[in-house]
């Protein structure tokens, strides 16, 4: 693939170029006790749109921040002021933890330059870069979204999967959770994980708030017994770090990758769901 991330060297360059929309894609676990939204009108990047991973999602659906229908989200991008043609640079305030859903999320609907920020809002901040205070409005845009089926699976598909190895299952929440050694962060979910998946903790992938080199995430892959010559679904908590793990597997050199978009909070939540732990 493609290189998917862009230095702060290059934005700070860039920031200005009309055809470039630049995102604050933070979101925080729901007992961080942390707000992105507050944070966000706090200090961004200079021209930054806030994109609530919450808010641009299926809103009818129980689950949290599933995919929205593409016309729902292109209505919903598209008051953001942006459009499928145009370079979308994502970052999120941890450094990378975040930014790969909405990475994910603009890929599966049709954008085609999209680019996370190496290194995040710490970076830029700690290179004493500008930032801007409040909310920053663009001019409304047409986003043509293009749905990629590929890059996302349902419930009745990762259960397939589970039961025929099919496609094999790669789980980024931390080894403590993937074995119910300690409690779920969201209430009444069973501890455990999906029968016949691998844990990968995305804690692996990074180091500094930076992705690993693609032959170091090769290894990690393959040191669980991931082939990546073969189908895999990536699944977490509620899928957001499961799209940093598809992020690292396409590095790797993954040639099929899909995000179970309802994760452990569907799978976790249905009593007619087997888990092993």
């Amino acid at each position: 693939m493609n290189d998917p991330f862009v230095s702060t060297d290059w934005l700070a360059a860039h920031l200005s170029d009309p055809d470039i929309v630049v995102l604050d894609g933070s979101w925080h676990m729901p007992n961080a006790a942390r707000n992105a939204q507050a944070d966000y009108l706090a200090g961004h990047i200079p021209g930054a749109v806030f994109f609530d991973i919450d808010g641009v999602a299926d809103t009818d659906s129980p689950l949290p921040h599933m995919l929205p229908a593409p016309a729902a989200f292109a209505r919903m991008v598209g008051a953001l002021g942006i459009s499928e043609s145009m370079t979308i640079v994502i970052y999120d305030e941890i450094g990378l933890f975040s930014a790969p859903r909405v990475w994910w999320t603009f890929l599966a609907m049709g954008a085609r330059k999209v680019r996370i920020l190496a290194g995040g809002g710490p970076k830029w901040r700690a290179e004493r870069r500008p930032t801007e205070v409040g909310l920053v409005a663009r001019p409304r845009q047409v986003f043509n979204a293009r749905f990629d089926p590929a890059r996302v699976v349902d419930f009745e598909a990762v259960r397939t999967a589970s039961q025929t190895g099919t496609s094999q299952i790669a789980d980024a929440r931390p080894a403590q959770r993937f074995h119910a050694e300690v409690p779920e962060p969201r209430k009444g979910l069973r501890g455990g994980h999906i029968p016949g998946s691998t844990n990968l903790p995305v804690s692996m992938l990074t180091e500094a708030g930076q992705m690993k080199a693609p032959d170091q995430l090769a290894t990690l892959f393959a040191e669980r017994g991931i082939d990546l010559s073969k189908p895999l679904i990536t699944t977490c908590g509620s899928g957001i770090t499961a799209a940093t793990l598809a992020l690292a597997a396409e590095l790797a050199g993954a040639r099929a990758v899909a995000v179970y978009d309802g994760a452990w909070t569907e799978w976790g939540g249905r009593t007619d769901a087997n888990i092993e732990t």
